[in-house]
């Protein structure tokens, strides 16, 4: 898929998702704002989802992207939604009601290093 907008610098926009989508490690997952952010791509979540609704490569782990807040994008009790749940399930993460429960999509490096913010 073509996507608009491929940076000055001669990265393909599609290639720069793809690959932070595959470098999401098994059982862990990040949301479409997160999986735009580390592509180099702020504010660009829509174009996350629009290309992976295009993806036809099997090996993508696809299903490790959500909603930010954890919840499954696909309609419920689709083909694509009932796949989505069984292949986070095969890695692990509790899926209910459509959200992945107990995984959540680290937002930043500092997130990653530190921790979350105390309450």
């Amino acid at each position: 898929m073509h996507v608009r907008g491929d940076a000055p610098d001669g990265v393909d926009t599609a290639a720069r998702i793809l690959a932070v989508v595959r470098a999401i490690p098994r059982g862990q997952v990040a949301g479409y704002g997160e999986v735009a952010r580390r592509a180099g791509l702020p504010g660009r979540a829509r174009l996350v989802a629009r290309l992976l609704s295009h993806n036809d490569d099997r090996a993508l782990p696809w299903h490790r992207v959500l909603r930010s807040d954890g919840r499954i994008a696909l309609p419920e009790g689709s083909p694509g939604y009932r796949e989505q749940c069984a292949r986070l399930r095969s890695e692990g993460l509790r899926v209910e009601a459509g959200r992945v429960r107990g995984a959540r999509a680290v937002a930043t490096v500092d997130a990653q290093v530190w921790g979350p913010p105390p309450d």
